[in-house]
């Protein structure tokens, strides 16, 4: 009867554990942090992203520099750096963006998470 319960939740779990895998779009995992995953639909899409540059650029955003790399998880410095809107033309999103070490990013507001790194 034992071995009869662990072979069905062996089945499930080996059922389940694709399905939860296939709804994470991109998942970034900071040391000690929970993962973070962004649906590909929240952030920039890959059409939008070289309009999107282009947009930073003549916005002429500065750029702030951190001692870490710049990769999806990281949390940046609540003061020093400043948040702007995404503008709509470029989907709806409820990130906000900003440049890091030359890179455009996208972040959680509340957090300062870094969501998507926008190449």
């Amino acid at each position: 009867m034992r071995n009869r319960i662990l072979a069905v939740a062996a089945v499930a779990a080996a059922i389940t554990v694709p399905a939860v895998a296939a709804q994470a779009q991109t998942v970034g995992i900071v040391r000690g942090g929970p993962p973070v995953a962004v649906e590909d639909d929240e952030g920039i899409a890959v059409e939008q992203r070289p309009a999107f540059r282009e947009y930073i650029v003549r916005e002429r955003v500065p750029n702030y520099t951190v001692p870490d790399r710049v990769v999806v998880g990281t949390v940046l410095p609540d003061a020093g750096v400043t948040y702007y809107d995404v503008p709509q033309r470029f989907g709806a999103t409820p990130y906000r963006y900003t440049v890091v070490n030359g890179e455009t990013v996208l972040v959680e507001p509340r957090s300062r998470r870094i969501v998507q790194v926008v190449e």
